[in-house]
């Protein structure tokens, strides 16, 4: 069933998987605009033909509640952490924890990140906030180093709050703007100029949010690679040379550890104990199947300086979807692939396959693409005599969409269906990326000879063809020429 639209003056093009949802609110530290805002929003909610419970259930997708910005809450006061419990549901909604700060307080919180970020080391008493491990300075200062001061004011409110997923309202009497952030660290804005698009684009990204699942239940399919044939393939020391590569261009930024921003009890049904940023994975012709890095909350992952233990074999995807089907490997500590196991193997499904010749050591069908790369990272401007831009569908950039679910890996797949050097193996681009707006970029390669696997990606990023920066665009977006035949990122 999709959502009917109801006379509303937002004009963003809609997901057409959307679906009415069950949402409550639960009362939590507030202020008196955010008193009047909520059932403002909840009425909106009504208007977009959703439930507005009276109080959480087993049916409840959406939980609303309220936290004070800049201040710690307990743990015990979080419904993150307490509200599956409180309320005896037997599943754990998804929950919105709103905020507001005034202009003054919102610009005062940016200007003391922006000063506390400018030295080239991190001055830990600088980033002493209330309710924080005192480790926290050197994570605040790597996320601030790389997505800004507002990176930097994301990760302390998602510290203190307990909360992942969070719209900070800026308003004296009445709201000017919202910002939403979730655990990538996004951060796109909702204009609060006109009340009814406000409410409207506030309730949509929300519900954007909970239409979607995550795929990660992952499958073991196949009998187990014997350990002397794996240590004959050449793809494992591949990815763990590429993984050097790519660390001294800084591409992957550091793991994510809760425990150094603050100390909370480890439930696994809300917070993972640390994720890391990014994923790759290249196809080896000898198994038929992706090499794949693991994920990052089953253990600390250094992507840029893996063992053979960070990889996982992927040879396909579950029939219903909802995971990628995995190899183990003889011997070996077999962690789940990344959480893009499934777009990673999925996008090659609705392209070509090419047959290697002699020249590779193994006559083989492969996907027309090699290698694929995943980071939190964007893409200032790319050269496309060298290079080709694959666009998302048009909603993806109004309402983005998570990292894990079966959207963002339709999205991917169906971006990468239309690139044109993909379809056409003999065109001379050899690599294509799109980007995710408030997530990152995926960069893929085709299959170029006398070169190791993700080879042409980072010397295309030596050469200027793709060029690689820390910002992502939270948007709208497109290229644009600037000088030459360089096309600019233009948001």
């Amino acid at each position: 069933m999709t959502i009917a639209v109801r006379h509303s003056t937002v004009d963003k093009p809609l997901h057409d998987w959307l679906h009415p949802v069950n949402a409550a609110w639960v009362t939590g530290p507030s202020t008196p605009l955010l008193d009047r805002l909520l059932p403002e929003l909840l009425d909106c909610f009504r208007r977009e033909g959703h439930l507005v419970q009276d109080a959480p259930g087993d049916q409840t997708e959406i939980l609303l509640t309220t936290a004070p910005f800049l201040e710690p809450l307990n743990w015990r006061d979080s419904v993150i952490f307490t509200g599956r419990r409180r309320f005896k549901l037997k599943h754990t909604p998804t929950t919105f924890t709103f905020m507001q700060a005034t202009p003054t307080q919102f610009q005062d919180a940016l200007d003391r990140f922006e000063e506390i970020l400018r030295p080239a080391s991190p001055t830990p008493d600088n980033f002493a906030f209330p309710g924080l491990a005192a480790s926290a300075y050197h994570t605040l200062y790597e996320q601030g180093k790389r997505g800004g001061p507002i990176m930097a004011l994301l990760r302390v409110l998602q510290a203190q709050s307990k909360s992942i997923r969070i719209v900070l309202v800026v308003a004296d009497d009445h709201p000017l703007e919202a910002y939403h952030f979730d655990l990538v660290g996004s951060y796109p804005r909702s204009n609060g100029s006109n009340p009814d698009a406000f409410y409207t684009d506030i309730a949509r990204r929300m519900v954007t949010a909970v239409c979607t699942h995550e795929i990660t239940r992952h499958e073991v399919s196949g009998e187990p690679i014997l350990r002397a044939a794996w240590d004959r393939l050449t793809t494992p020391k591949a990815m763990q040379a590429v993984a050097r590569q790519l660390g001294q261009r800084g591409f992957f930024t550091e793991m994510i550890r809760i425990a150094e921003l603050v100390s909370v009890p480890a439930i696994a049904d809300t917070v993972s104990s640390q994720y890391s940023e990014g994923c790759f994975a290249t196809w080896d012709a000898e198994l038929g199947a992706l090499v794949a890095t693991i994920t990052g909350s089953a253990r600390p992952v250094d992507k840029g300086n893996i063992t053979e233990d960070d990889l996982a074999v992927i040879v396909g995807v579950r029939p219903d979807g909802q995971g990628a089907r995995v190899r183990r490997v003889e011997g070996k500590a077999n962690h789940s692939p990344s959480s893009e196991a499934v777009e990673m193997m999925s996008m090659d499904g609705r392209l070509p396959k090419i047959n290697l010749g002699s020249e590779w050591g193994v006559g083989a069908q492969v996907p027309v693409v090699r290698s694929k790369l995943h980071g939190h990272r964007g893409i200032a401007a790319y050269d496309p005599r060298y290079a080709e831009y694959a666009p998302l569908d048009a909603p993806y950039y109004h309402y983005p969409v998570s990292c894990a679910t079966e959207a963002q890996a339709r999205g991917i797949m169906q971006a990468f269906s239309r690139a044109e050097c993909l379809r056409n193996p003999d065109d001379p681009r050899q690599i294509a990326f799109t980007v995710l707006p408030g997530h990152g970029c995926m960069i893929v390669e085709k299959w170029v000879r006398g070169t190791m696997p993700f080879q042409t990606i980072w010397e295309a990023m030596d050469r200027g063809y793709v060029v690689v920066e820390n910002r992502v665009p939270q948007g709208p977006m497109d290229y644009a020429p600037d000088s030459g035949q360089i096309l600019t990122l233009r948001e």
